[in-house]
């Protein structure tokens, strides 16, 4: 059995951390003057991706090594020095003394999220009918953006061009695996793995909208079960909005809350 606690959340952050610096390294390889880049800080990762970005943040602050107000220099100045927010996502590990030293510091909490775990487990072999689900070849990096595109921005149009752009670093960023589900022959929804040291991240996956609630997104999640299986993986993840349609999701596919954590802004 795995149990919630400090070692658990190393290996979470670690993974998100590590795929988020693979993000600012893809963004920098296709954008090379956008000044995307990250560092390490006492175990922590600061991520700058961009100014509004939601990956421009650190990951496992205070996890790794006790927070102090000079590491909390340190970072501060890699983000107001490139014009981005500061911005820490922040486990319940870190303990109540890093919680304090972020009030003193008058940081405040914008954003609750559930870190959601279970360990990889072969799926059993289901039947999806006319529903397939698989790894998206090289060559079909723009036809995984476009869908991914569709999918996310059915509510939100205003953010097609921010979520192209993700896309495609999605799709070329190291250590990250895309795949692809179709419904009759059309595809209709876009998933996205990332693996790191054992643990699968499950980023979020999008359907678009005329191809929901045909079961699109389980066979997209079995997908990548199957795929972290095959590649050694103990441990999977998800992140979610506290209490959202994709925390219930998750944890009807066997996904359990590890911890609550909330993002800081400075």
């Amino acid at each position: 059995m795995i149990f919630s606690d400090l070692a658990l959340s190393r290996r979470l952050e670690r993974a998100e951390a590590h795929a988020c610096a693979q993000c600012a390294d893809a963004r920098r390889s296709l954008f090379p003057d956008s000044g995307a880049e990250w560092m390490e800080c006492a175990g922590a990762y600061a991520v700058f991706n961009g100014i509004g970005s939601p990956v421009t943040q650190t990951f496992g602050l205070g996890i790794f090594e006790e927070l102090t107000a000079a590491t909390l220099d340190t970072i501060e100045h890699f983000f107001l020095d490139r014009g981005a927010h500061v911005h820490h996502e922040v486990s319940p590990f870190a303990g109540v003394a890093a919680l304090n030293l972020l009030c003193a510091r008058q940081y405040r909490p914008i954003e609750i999220s559930n870190v959601l775990y279970r360990s990889v487990e072969k799926p059993a072999a289901q039947d999806y009918g006319n529903i397939k689900a698989r790894v998206s070849g090289p060559e079909e990096a723009q036809l995984w953006n476009n869908i991914n595109a569709r999918g996310w921005t059915h509510e939100h149009p205003e953010l097609k061009d921010f979520l192209l752009e993700a896309g495609g670093i999605s799709s070329a960023r190291a250590h990250s695996v895309c795949f692809l589900a179709e419904f009759d022959g059309q595809l209709g929804a876009a998933g996205v793995l990332c693996v790191h040291e054992g643990v699968a991240l499950f980023g979020g996956s999008a359907t678009v909208p005329e191809l929901r609630r045909r079961g699109l997104q389980a066979a997209l999640l079995e997908a990548r079960m199957r795929y972290a299986f095959e590649h050694g993986c103990d441990l999977a993840m998800m992140v979610a909005e506290a209490g959202s349609n994709s925390q219930r999701n998750a944890e009807r596919k066997g996904f359990r809350i590890a911890y609550t954590r909330m993002k800081w802004q400075l």
